[in-house]
């Protein structure tokens, strides 16, 4: 067929064929907004429809539905609103099956912490994306417009799903699990160390790169139907010289269970040592996790069949669990939800190396 035929057969083709592909709507996205440096100008915060109207020809990529959750510091967020953050997040996807995913803006201190929690109690394959920016919309080079655009883009995405809760931020996709704030100031601050980025966001859209094994939304067994309040959990750092009473106060204070934060693969102080004994005393779980940012925390190999184990050697072997390649931050999170599914060690190891 000549070129010229080809031309004519173009023009004589209905009208709704040429043009069903730019009559499909964009897929829609519910927005929950929580606060946050993307939202915190000088003259007052924007609110969650204020951020959309930022977004120019957004309608090309999604149809949002906005909705103020909070509007405050990623600090100010009690753990009780993230509980109810939660269930809302699951009420609006059970609620709505014809929706393609959930966008949540948050501030980036502890953007990652919120973001992890909804990784494990989210029971849906469809994402859920945690946005934010490092400055303000009173500042010049403010990025929260461009962030939110690409975390809308990813969450309308149908190859997002199956992945996880996303933050999004700078152009790049992490997973929740590995995400951690890296910098105190700079764009780029959002990093997965050691395992690279799972995608990044083009100007085609969002392209994806590796997935993620670990168990999490709809294979995780974290259920918050029935929990009103999560189990206090500390973070203690090991250092030179780190006392031990800072332990045994976390215990008096009701602490159901310590991240200890080593200074490598597990080490602790001498003191340190003396006070983590007395929390297994008292039925206390201490999970040891490392601050160095990378890497991982093994499980103790057990002793040969012929030593005889001390008695602190015994609650160590019971009440001591890896922390594997969660950051302290993360490993508080996975043990809260845990201790409202288990009192068991065993299980709760079980945890630590699925999740």
């Amino acid at each position: 067929m000549t070129r010229f035929a080809i031309l004519a057969v173009l023009i004589l083709l209905p009208p709704t064929v040429q043009v069903s592909a730019q009559t499909a709507e964009p897929p829609r996205v519910h927005l929950l907004a929580t606060g946050g440096t993307i939202s915190n100008r000088s003259s007052g915060r924007l609110t969650a429809e204020e951020l959309v109207a930022l977004i120019p020809n957004l309608t090309q990529y999604a149809r949002v539905e906005s909705e103020q959750f909070a509007n405050v510091a990623s600090s100010q967020l009690t753990l009780k609103q993230w509980l109810r953050l939660s269930r809302r997040v699951n009420d609006v996807l059970a609620q709505d099956p014809g929706l393609a995913g959930v966008v949540i803006t948050s501030g980036t201190d502890t953007l990652e912490e919120m973001a992890y929690f909804l990784h494990l109690t989210v029971r849906s394959d469809r994402p859920v994306v945690v946005v934010g920016a490092m400055r303000n919309p009173s500042t010049l080079g403010y990025e929260g417009a461009a962030n939110l655009q690409q975390a809308f883009r990813v969450a309308a995405a149908p190859q997002s799903r199956g992945k996880g809760t996303l933050v999004v931020l700078n152009d790049e996709i992490n997973s929740a699990r590995e995400a951690t704030k890296t910098d105190s100031l700079r764009l780029h601050t959002f990093r997965t160390r050691g395992y690279g980025v799972l995608g990044i966001v083009d100007r085609d859209g969002p392209v994806y790169y590796r997935s993620l094994l670990r168990r999490h939304t709809s294979r995780s067994e974290f259920d918050l139907a029935g929990v009103t309040e999560l189990p206090r959990v500390d973070v203690i750092m090991v250092y030179q010289g780190a006392p031990g009473d800072l332990i045994e106060s976390a215990v008096d204070a009701g602490a159901r269970g310590i991240i200890i934060a080593s200074a490598g693969a597990g080490a602790t102080s001498s003191s340190q040592r003396q006070a983590l004994t007395y929390a297994h005393e008292r039925g206390v779980f201490t999970v040891v996790s490392t601050r160095t940012g990378g890497g991982r925390v093994m499980p103790r190999r057990p002793l040969p069949i012929d030593q005889e184990m001390t008695e602190a050697q015994r609650l160590s072997a019971r009440y001591r669990i890896a922390g594997q390649d969660v950051t302290p931050i993360k490993a508080r999170i996975l043990l809260m939800l845990a201790l409202t599914h288990t009192d068991e060690a065993e299980e709760i190891r079980r945890v630590f190396a699925e999740y």
